[in-house]
């Protein structure tokens, strides 16, 4: 399955294909910024997909992905299971809690998660 725009509780994301390419630059980032104009007003992202650097905050590369999500104005959603990195990070923990208090960044284990916060922040 390639990346696709679905509609998911009445928001179109562009839910990337857990067999394509890393993301392991902010260029890689920006490239995936630049598909949703196909109409994605969200983005979610295999964590699988992501290089384990977005994972260790002190690398910044985390940050800039973010802030480059915050920037367009888009959602960034983590999707799967990040426990190994959690485990490793307590700076971790607190942002992705902090970020799913949040509209713009967020970690869900799927795509109905997804789309049930979705329905819930309409």
């Amino acid at each position: 399955m390639a990346d696709d725009v679905q509609e998911l509780s009445g928001v179109k994301v562009l839910v990337c294909d857990a067999a394509g390419p890393a993301i392991a630059t902010v260029q890689d980032a920006l490239d995936l910024i630049g598909a949703t104009y196909l109409g994605a007003e969200a983005v979610a992202v295999p964590a699988d997909r992501l290089d384990d650097s977005f994972f260790v905050l002190s690398t910044g590369f985390a940050g800039e992905v973010m802030q480059k999500f915050v920037n367009y104005h888009l959602r960034l959603v983590i999707l799967g299971d990040i426990s190994r990195h959690l485990e490793a990070s307590s700076a971790l923990r607190s942002l992705v809690h902090e970020s799913n208090r949040g509209r713009h960044i967020w970690f869900l284990p799927d795509t109905g998660a997804l789309a049930a916060r979705l329905a819930e922040s309409a």
